[in-house]
């Protein structure tokens, strides 16, 4: 087989060689520019005036020009891309559809252009959005507003990429869409990189601009104090925000958004409810598990990821016992995508070159160009109008004579003649001649020539606005400001994100596990648990505003890595874990636990049972008095195992339930029985030996035939005290009607031997039978209805058997100081 020559040709004699001698330098040079302009201008960086990249632009337009409407269907975003490459874009289909795709995603824009159905991808990319013949779009409901009033020569036009086809070089845009959504993008020997903001702050921002033009970066940060993304997430540093509003450049950090929460039973974690920008959780989860795995992460148990479309993300960080969940945050910020640095850099094209704007900048360009859409839009409606108002009056003009209109027109010999004779007998104009000869004759009724009056006086108070607009510069402001505050008011939204000054606590300042300090367990009438930073008792200031769950039931000394029993009415002790219990800040004024934990979190109870006091585990104290409802009384001897999370502390008869229950601190105290029929017996606790915990107690009062138990408490009878006792009507099912009230001082109740009948302790009026409520403990006493709103005690009665006053507020719960 015969090789085809490679050798060049002999050349023609009739053909001229030409050969440029030019500088490599200066070719590459000029190459080079061109190239850059190309990326700069026709692809990385956006408009200032619309916010957009051609690409973007393209697509809103094309899909406003398809007329994809939100009130329409969705189409195959396959079909958009088409549309977009064979018309305006001169790149491939993947470029556009991932922009289209960026234009869908709420967590990648704060007010997405693009409506999308199907998968559209997911936070951080661990999900890539399925190809464009299975996804579907629709223009979103705020994308109108990039295209409202395009088609009436608001904005210039120029030539596609093969000249067959028009484009728009910007987008009327009825909202500063570069702020609000931000951009992205490197270009050659540049880069951009804006974040999202809040709507309404930048509107607000730009309204006061319209009214106050010389307002300085301070006044414009009164209404845009940062950057607001779409993920939420708190942004750490705002001395680098300020920076960038003031130059174009700055750098900020942005923290997940991480709450500390009982994730189960015993254990703590930390609930993940928002990540930094673009950072999704499959790369946080899989960066802690490469920690843990190294040991370079201590104190984490497991990580689940418990996001879904109803409740948004939710990523669950499980904390080991023992280790303090805020020191374990710190170093997650430290070492994971938890935390992340945002470099602001804001480059954009005003007047086709690239400048770095600031804050003030970036709304001045945005509204130079709105107040252009503005009036460009103005005259466009004037001229229209103007047109419109011109056939009217000369249709108006022949009505008022139209037999002769209709005699000229018969008697002519053709429609020029026809149209010749009309402009010169009722001297009109050319185009309201024709107007006229086409006007149907079903038009001249006497009802069209009214509207056509109504009509006229319409368009000419319509031109007179418009040209109020146009001549006046203040009213013109005045109309693009309203038209923002109309859009602020319609799509605008709260804020997501949250702005720090700092960082908040070092690493260093907080040890990673907690120290077995001295400290308190508080229960409080709500059934919430918690405890203190020392072990010093919460002490009421008087006079202080109270707040809901601020009543302590039950509060008991231990270490924060020690435990406490929970005793219930079922005769039960169930060991709770110290260092699972929330903390209650240190600084707390009072007591209350509205941050502490259900009692469900830690222990489970039975359908009828409930808890009745916590008891310190520790053998060496005093012991633990129970009452019951029949009347048994019993000092518990402090012997509970340690390899038991359940232990029984008393032999309950068929029927009976605990009332009551105290922790003694001394042993001295005197144990309290307050019946349903207002008897109260008090005598002291050392009548009552203590017996092992299997054991079912000894008498404690004598009840009357019917009657009940319904408190039982222990008092220090040298400190001061009170009995408050509620009395009642017997209803259905056991339950009672609270009537009146009586506050007693505790001494005025002689002390009587165990097993006696007691004294009463509150006189009975007409329609009362019982004693729906009744506690003795130490002053202060505070009260609390059953939700744990506060409620007021009546004032003290000194009569023993007194009768009661009326409450303002039903009372179900009475706690003295712990």
């Amino acid at each position: 087989m015969a090789r085809r020559s490679t050798k060049t040709p002999p050349p023609d004699d009739s053909y001229e060689e030409k050969i440029l001698d030019i500088d490599v330098v200066d070719e590459m040079q000029g190459s080079f520019l061109e190239y850059a302009y190309s990326v700069i201008y026709s692809r990385a960086l956006p408009d200032a005036r619309d916010g957009l990249k051609p690409v973007h632009r393209r697509i809103v337009y094309q899909m406003s020009e398809m007329g994809l409407r939100p009130e329409r269907g969705y189409v195959k975003c396959a079909r958009v891309v088409g549309e977009v490459m064979g018309k305006l874009h001169p790149h491939g289909d993947a470029s556009i559809y991932d922009a289209l795709v960026r234009m869908a995603q709420s967590f990648s824009m704060r007010v997405p252009l693009v409506d999308g159905h199907g998968n559209f991808g997911s936070l951080g990319n661990d999900d890539p959005p399925a190809a464009m013949r299975y996804t579907e779009c629709r223009m979103a409901e705020a994308t109108s507003l990039m295209t409202d009033s395009i088609d009436e020569d608001t904005v210039d036009f120029g030539p596609n990429y093969d000249g067959q086809e028009r484009e728009p070089v910007a987008l009327p845009a009825a909202f500063p869409n570069l702020l609000v959504n931000g951009a992205s993008g490197i270009a050659v020997g540049m880069a951009t990189n804006m974040p999202p903001h809040n709507l309404r702050e930048v509107i607000a921002a730009a309204r006061h601009l319209i009214r106050h033009p010389n307002a300085d970066l301070e006044a414009l940060m009164k209404h845009v104090p940062g950057p607001d993304l779409p993920t939420g997430g708190r942004i750490v540093g705002l001395p680098g925000i300020r920076d960038a509003y003031e130059t174009g450049r700055g750098t900020f950090k942005i923290r997940a958004t991480v709450s500390v929460e009982t994730v189960t039973a015993r254990r703590k974690g930390l609930v993940v409810t928002e990540l930094p920008f673009a950072v999704g959780p499959e790369k946080v989860i899989a960066k802690i598990k490469d920690l843990v795995g190294s040991k370079k992460l201590q104190g984490i148990a497991d990580v689940k990821d418990l996001t879904d479309r109803e409740h948004g993300l939710r990523l669950v960080i499980e904390i080991k016992n023992g280790f303090v969940p805020e020191a374990v945050l710190e170093q997650l910020y430290k070492l994971t995508p938890m935390e992340e640095s945002f470099g602001i850099n804001n480059v954009a094209l005003v007047d086709g070159q690239p400048l770095t704007l600031g804050l003030k900048e970036l709304l001045e360009v945005y509204l130079d160009h709105r107040f252009t859409v503005v009036r460009r839009r103005s005259e466009f409606r004037r001229s229209k109008k103007r047109d419109r108002l011109h056939l009217v009056e000369g249709l108006l003009t022949a009505l008022v004579d139209i037999d002769e209109v209709i005699r000229l027109i018969r008697s002519s010999e053709n429609s020029a003649q026809a149209k010749q004779r009309l402009m010169d007998q009722f001297s009109l104009s050319d185009v309201q001649t024709q107007y006229i000869l086409d006007t149907p004759l079903r038009r001249l009724t006497k009802y069209d020539r009214i509207e056509l009056e109504s009509e006229k006086e319409r368009l000419n108070a319509e031109i007179e606005e418009l040209s109020r607009i146009l001549d006046s510069d203040a009213e013109l402001r005045k109309l693009v400001s309203n038209e923002l505050a109309a859009v602020a008011k319609k799509f605008g939204t709260d804020r997501r994100t949250t702005l720090l000054e700092s960082g908040g606590v070092p690493v260093a300042a907080v040890p990673l596990q907690v120290a077995d300090d001295p400290c308190r367990v508080l229960l409080s009438s709500t059934g919430l648990l918690a405890r203190t930073a020392n072990a010093e008792p919460l002490v009421v200031e008087a006079g202080a505003k109270r707040a809901k769950h601020d009543l302590i039931v039950s509060a008991v000394a231990a270490t924060a890595r020690g435990e406490v029993g929970v005793v219930t009415s079922g005769g039960r002790l169930l060991r709770v874990n110290v260092v699972d219990l929330p903390q209650l800040p240190e600084s707390m004024p009072a007591p209350n636990l509205s941050g502490g934990a259900p009692l469900a979190e830690f222990v489970s109870l039975e359908d009828d049972e409930n808890v009745v006091c916590l008891t310190t585990l520790d053998e060496s104290s005093p012991g633990l008095a129970l009452g019951t409802e029949q009347g048994v009384v019993k000092r518990v001897v402090p012997d509970y195992p340690s390899h038991k999370d359940e232990l029984e502390v008393i032999t309950l008869k068929e029927g009976d339930r605990i009332v009551g229950g105290a922790e003694l601190r001394s042993g001295e105290e005197d144990l309290v029985f307050i019946t349903d029929d207002a008897q109260l017996l008090r005598y002291q606790a050392s009548q009552v030996r203590a017996q092992g915990r299997p054991a079912g107690g000894v008498a404690g009062i004598k009840l009357a035939d019917g009657a009940k138990v319904i408190s039982f408490t222990a008092v220090d009878p040298a400190a001061e005290a009170v009995v408050f006792t509620v009395a009642g009507s017997r209803g259905t099912l056991d339950d009672s009607v609270q009537t009146t009230a009586k506050l007693t001082p505790f001494d005025q109740y002689p002390r009587k031997g165990r097993a006696t009948g007691g004294v009463r302790c509150q006189r009975f009026l007409k329609g009362e039978d019982c004693l729906a409520f009744a506690w003795a403990g130490p002053t202060p006493a505070l009260a609390a209805q059953k939700n744990g709103t506060p409620a007021q005690l009546p004032d003290i009665d000194p009569r023993r058997d007194g009768s009661g006053v009326s409450l303002p507020k039903t009372v179900s719960v009475v706690a003295g100081p712990v």
